[in-house]
């Protein structure tokens, strides 16, 4: 069986990477910048390609945040 989530520091260059993490939202607007962000998570997801490991990194993700809160209708 393969293991699962690795997520113990892994990154090879993590301030060079942090960087360019950066610099890909420079200039962008709000929505730019999600949208980018989605893309990123894709391609990453198909690297990783197995289903238990990325709800594991979904459910990881999720539980840093907390519950969502509720819409404003009068906004």
């Amino acid at each position: 069986m393969s293991p699962a989530l690795n997520t113990r520091a892994n990154l090879e260059k993590p301030d060079d990477f942090y960087e360019a993490l950066i610099e890909m939202h420079r200039d962008l607007d709000v929505e730019a910048s999600q949208l980018v962000n989605a893309r990123l998570i894709l391609l990453l997801a198909n690297h990783i390609g197995r289903h238990d490991v990325l709800l594991e990194a979904l459910d990881l993700a999720r539980a840093e945040v907390g519950p969502a809160k509720p819409s404003r209708a009068s906004d």
